[in-house]
């Protein structure tokens, strides 16, 4: 059983999971890192703390960090309540129960909200939405995608995954886009028409394997970088 999800929830998550599901080492975090429908998640809270350079954007980003709670709380109960009845389809590896995931998802949106108004006001956190982005070329070294690209394939046509993900590469030398799987927990049917039209126009694509599964089978990032 997959959760089933209408559109696009308010869902984030945390440094260290974007630490493992992007396989960003000591190295990348020191680069200036885009972080595309990044939602409610606290990375970018929990990075600036650590002196990081993250800027996230996300349409979410138009309404208050209260009424961005009021979202997240409305949906998060039916989420959780999914993951439980369907256990098998989930791997109790880094989040050890239903219960401990909504105590993470809990906490991460609620750092998100305290540094939301904060980071809004430093120019962290913009208004923005895929396929366009209000971004000169080559405005930042990596841009990461947490679970809108591929996870909505049902909800998001080829075009707009591919155009999504072009418009990242004129910003980003590098993108990296995590899962790899739709909500029904299988591979995105748009992946392989994505991965040939990129190749195609001189990317170089390439999956690789992480350290972080909750999705079961869904330990896998793409990567795409400009050709050296």
């Amino acid at each position: 059983m997959a959760v089933k999800l209408d559109s696009v929830v308010p869902f984030g998550r945390s440094l260290d999971e974007y630490v493992k599901m992007f396989n960003l080492s000591d190295v990348d975090l020191q680069q200036s890192l885009l972080s595309v429908a990044d939602g409610p998640a606290s990375f970018n809270a929990e990075g600036t703390q650590l002196g990081y350079s993250i800027t996230s954007v996300d349409p979410l980003y138009a309404f208050s960090a209260l009424q961005i709670k009021q979202r997240f709380d409305a949906v998060v109960d039916d989420i959780i309540d999914q993951v439980a009845n369907s256990l098998d389809d989930w791997v109790w590896s880094y989040h050890r129960s239903p219960d401990q995931l909504r105590e993470s998802r809990d906490r991460t949106a609620q750092l998100f909200c305290q540094d939301f108004e904060q980071g809004k006001a430093d120019g962290r956190y913009h208004i923005g939405s895929l396929p366009q982005l209000d971004y000169p070329d080559n405005s930042y070294r990596i841009g990461l995608c947490s679970h809108f690209l591929f996870l909505y394939s049902e909800q998001l046509s080829q075009t707009f995954h591919l155009e999504s993900i072009c418009e990242m590469l004129r910003i980003c030398q590098e993108v990296r886009i995590f899962p790899l799987l739709n909500l029904d927990l299988q591979p995105s049917s748009h992946l392989d028409f994505v991965m040939s039209a990129l190749a195609n126009l001189g990317y170089e694509c390439e999956i690789q394997p992480v350290a972080y599964e909750f999705q079961r089978n869904g330990n896998r990032l793409l990567r795409i970088a400009r050709p050296a």
